[in-house]
């Protein structure tokens, strides 16, 4: 294809090709993850022989790789034909805050990739690809493979860690004595929260395969005497006596006979002085680009949830029981949707 005249786009057809090749870089980054590039080089240049050495690979086809990350920024090739890690590199390190190395396996594993390459029959059916492939429901498949689970839990605190600051920060917390945050996962929103105000208490609500981590959690936050993890399913029952409860990302993962059990199990524990929080990422109308919008193709090819825009979570919040306060936009992706029982 003719490259386009300088400050020119290039034309349609090669647009669509690079778009097509977007998966190349994914590949990439998978391979170093697995590979843990970024550990070998964490104490300094070496060269591709010398990673080769450390990870059972094949020498040229190695430097082949690390030169292919290093044409993306990744990594940086020196005179000396070294390579080093880039800035953009260090969260591929597995021993350090904010890594991102199990969030990249994770996205780039069969758990993702294997659904959306099926994702016209997802189109076609209205069904997700997942189950047609892996034969049971996404969240099933999770509970009987843990190290799967854990990779996705890791990878859920990763997307949604600068949800958590922005949500704390958009938000009167301290108005309310007892938090509760329904299907919380191991606590990383609510301890954010708690973190940002020292009055209220809470409590992390999910199945029971949390409760390890979340303790680890609480007790590293240092907020063993203001946070708690009670164990269930929000499809049974949720834990009544609080007066704010959060729904953060957990209302996009389920169907529209799903999502609302559980905000009409929400609403059976609420008194009606109490709120609920719908945080998720609330999709603009028309052509407006939004990163909701992409992931909204990933819940109709892995579980049966959707992502809404306001005037659809009006419509659902309605028929679960409430009625919509505010939204409330944050400096993240993801809006605040605060509902009132009706």
């Amino acid at each position: 294809m003719s490259a386009a005249p300088p400050g020119q786009p290039p034309p349609a057809p090669a647009q669509l090709m690079q778009m097509a090749l977007g998966y190349s870089v994914s590949f990439l980054l998978r391979a170093a993850a697995q590979l843990r590039v970024a550990d070998r080089l964490a104490t300094g240049p070496k060269s591709a022989n010398e990673i080769s050495a450390s990870t059972g690979t094949h020498g040229p086809a190695l430097y082949r790789l690390l030169r292919s990350l290093a044409c993306i920024g990744v990594l940086n090739q020196e005179e000396s034909g070294r390579f080093s890690l880039t800035p953009l590199a260090e969260p591929l390190r597995s021993d350090i805050h904010g890594s991102v190395r199990t969030s990249i396996l994770s996205l780039t594993g069969d758990l993702f990739t294997v659904p959306w390459s099926k994702l016209a029959y997802s189109v076609q059916t209205g069904q997700p690809a997942f189950d047609k492939h892996f034969g049971l429901p996404f969240f099933d498949y999770l509970n009987g493979n843990p190290e799967e689970a854990a990779m996705f839990s890791d990878l859920l605190i990763g997307i949604n860690s600068p949800d958590a600051p922005a949500i704390a920060a958009a938000y009167a917390f301290s108005d309310y004595a007892h938090i509760a945050d329904v299907g919380g996962g191991t606590g990383h929103i609510l301890a954010t929260i708690l973190a940002h105000h020292p009055g209220p208490r809470g409590t992390v609500f999910d199945l029971s395969f949390n409760q390890g981590g979340a303790a680890e959690l609480i007790q590293s936050r240092g907020l063993t005497d203001r946070m708690d993890f009670v164990a269930g399913s929000f499809f049974d029952t949720i834990p009544s006596g609080c007066d704010l409860y959060l729904l953060s990302h957990i209302i996009h993962d389920w169907s529209e006979a799903q999502g609302l059990a559980i905000l009409q199990n929400c609403r059976r524990a609420m008194s009606t002085d109490s709120r609920l929080l719908v945080i998720e990422m609330v999709l603009p109308e028309g052509n407006t680009f939004h990163p909701g919008k992409m992931l909204d193709m990933t819940m109709l090819a892995t579980t049966a949830g959707q992502e809404r825009t306001e005037h659809e979570y009006r419509v659902l919040l309605q028929e679960g029981g409430f009625k919509v306060g505010r939204v409330i936009p944050t400096n993240s992706s993801v809006s605040i949707v605060e509902a009132i029982p009706a």
